[in-house]
């Protein structure tokens, strides 16, 4: 039986944490700085979790992790 692929933009994006949740880094944050407020930015700096109705999604695209 052949090894499963991880799927490498997966792999980039998410990161499982001890207890097994899965941790994501949050959007918004690239361009068009300037109209948003400090605060936001700065929540936007946080990690947040997959909601559990996709974390079965995202685990399966990262068999290894």
């Amino acid at each position: 039986m052949p090894k499963m692929k991880t799927k490498r933009g997966a792999a980039k994006r998410f990161k499982i944490t001890g207890s097994g949740r899965v941790k994501r880094s949050r959007g918004y944050r690239r361009h068009i700085l300037t109209t948003k407020s400090r605060k936001r930015k700065r929540h936007l700096r946080r990690a947040g979790m997959v909601s559990p109705a996709n974390e079965k999604a995202v685990k399966s695209l990262l068999p290894y992790l």
